[in-house]
């Protein structure tokens, strides 16, 4: 499977169980700023993934491989 798919269906689910377990949480009668807060930590945990996986991947040399040239 492509990587970039599976980071994109990664960071979708991270996205909606964010969203799904804060809005869980807060309190019932939900104003309009409180879907503004989920969203935002949502996203935030979402570039955070997308970071981490983007460093833990090794670098493509000017061919494509994964090896620097010797």
């Amino acid at each position: 499977m492509n990587r970039a798919l599976v980071l994109a269906v990664g960071m979708v689910l991270i996205f909606a169980v964010s969203v799904c377990v804060l809005l869980y949480v807060m309190p019932a009668p939900h104003k309009p700023t409180d879907y503004l807060v989920t969203g935002a930590i949502g996203t935030l945990l979402c570039l955070v993934l997308l970071f981490v996986v983007l460093m833990k991947m090794p670098a493509k040399g000017p061919r494509g491989s994964s090896r620097p040239q010797s």
